[in-house]
This record gives structure tokens, C-alpha cells and sequence, in this order.
């Protein structure tokens, strides 16, 4: 295929780099502070070859300046959004993993998290590492990447942001991961109410005796082998749920 380089050309090829330039920035893994610029600006560019046949009949010329700024800013909101999207996502494992780290008695056992680039308990930055690479290594971003070429039949460039829908996706997505967070963390709270109402029971029938103090080796112990039995189910259940939720954003 022989593409004449026109100022057409490279206004619709520049747009398909801001909007993956944009979603790149904000996405997990891909997005984290820790990882050089200049990879996300040659992996935007190489998929913005890749898209460009796909993608470039349905971009415009602008009309001037004004129509310019406003194509080029509309492409970024969109990048930001779809990308967004992918890290609230990411976020039920990390509220799964802050619950699980609470109930084992480990929240303040803290660590930076690479997904987010701050201070969090070390279960929460564990399960966003193992969401991260099951994304991965289950071939999950090609989803993102489908979203991003469907981006461009919902979301055409040049026209009006659908703020609208943009938020209520977003509070869908919001509503689905806590809900997955909680569920992904179902068998710590249980086993968390479960030991301290019988810590509760043994405190008063041997009040001399720290029971808390003592019983905390085995609530460390005991919620090791929860995970080591529910590790598996934890992670295709969150597979499942990164899945279902970028249905909405594909055609």
C-alpha cells in the first residue's frame, strides 16, 4: 500500500498517535512512571501504523486552528478515557488486596505499588502485579487494542465528547469493581469474622492470657493458606471481570 504524504495524511496519522499516545499514558503497567517515555511514544507510533488503513477514512481535515486544537483535544479525552477505564478496572484487585491485607492482619506491611507509584499494603501491590501480568499473559490488552479501533467508529474524531456516557460508563465501571473487589476478597472476610468472634470468645474465657497477641502468628499462617487455595479462582475471576467490562466499549 503507497500512502502520498499530504498534510491530510499527516494530520490523521498525528491524531491516531495522540489518542494512543493518550490511552498508553494512563493505562496500567504501560502508564506507570516507571517506564520511559520513549516506549510509549514508539509503541504509539508503531500501533498508529498498524491502525492507521483501518482508521484513516473517517478522519477529516480541520477546518483551521480552532478546528485543530478542538480534534486534537477531543483524540486526548478519548485516549485518557479508554485508558482510565483499563485502571479503574485494575483497581478491584487492589481494593481486594487491601481488604484481604486488613483481615490478615498484614495492612501495615506496606510497599510501593508499581501499578500506582505510592505506598500500599503488600498484598494490594501483589494482586495488582498478578492483574497486571494475567492481563498479559491471557492476551487481555488485545481487548483494549479492539476498544481503541472501535474507539473510532463510537467515538468519531472531530465530534462532540459524550460526556454523558463517558460518566456513566465510568460509575458502571466504579460499581463493578468494588463489587468484584469485595467478592475476590468474599473468603477473607469470612474467615476474618470467623477467627475474631472466636479470638472474642477465648479473650473472656482466659482473660489473663493475650489473646490477640498470641493468636497472631496463626492469623498471619491461616490467611497464607487461604490465598494458596484461592490464589487460582482470584485471578480468572478478575480475568473474567476486566473482560466483561470492555464489552460496552466494543462493537
Amino acid at each position: 500500500m503507497t500512502v502520498s504524504v499530504t498534510p491530510d495524511v499527516i494530520y490523521a496519522f498525528m491524531l491516531i498517535v495522540v489518542r494512543i499516545a493518550a490511552m498508553l499514558m494512563v493505562m496500567p503497567a504501560l502508564g506507570e512512571s516507571s517506564i520511559p517515555s520513549r516506549i510509549r511514544i514508539s509503541l504509539a507510533l508503531a500501533l498508529a501504523l498498524i491502525l492507521y488503513p483501518a482508521v484513516a477514512s473517517g478522519i477529516s481535515p480541520p477546518t483551521g486552528l480552532a478546528g485543530l486544537v478542538g480534534g486534537v483535544g477531543f483524540e486526548i479525552a478519548i485516549g485518557i478515557f479508554i485508558g482510565g477505564i483499563a485502571r479503574l478496572l485494575l483497581s478491584a484487585a487492589q481494593v481486594a488486596g487491601a481488604v484481604i491485607a486488613y483481615q490478615m492482619g498484614l495492612a501495615f506491611a506496606q510497599s510501593v505499588d508499581p501499578a500506582q507509584g505510592v505506598q500500599s499494603a503488600l498484598l494490594s501491590s501483589f494482586l495488582s502485579v498478578v492483574a497486571v501480568t494475567l492481563i498479559f499473559a491471557l492476551d487481555l490488552h488485545h481487548l483494549l487494542i479492539a476498544a481503541l479501533v472501535d474507539s473510532y467508529t463510537i467515538f468519531k474524531p472531530g465530534g462532540d465528547l459524550p460526556t454523558s456516557e463517558f460518566a456513566t460508563l465510568a460509575v458502571d465501571v466504579v460499581a463493578r469493581s468494588f463489587t468484584v473487589a469485595t467478592q475476590l476478597a468474599a473468603p477473607f472476610l469470612v474467615f476474618g469474622i470467623v477467627f475474631y468472634v472466636g479470638l472474642g470468645i477465648l479473650s473472656r474465657l482466659m482473660p489473663q492470657v493475650q489473646i490477640f497477641f498470641v493468636a497472631m502468628p496463626a492469623n498471619i499462617f491461616l490467611g497464607l493458606i487461604i490465598m494458596m487455595l484461592t490464589m487460582s479462582s482470584i485471578g480468572f475471576w478478575f480475568a473474567d471481570h476486566f473482560a466483561r467490562s470492555l464489552d460496552p466499549m466494543l462493537l
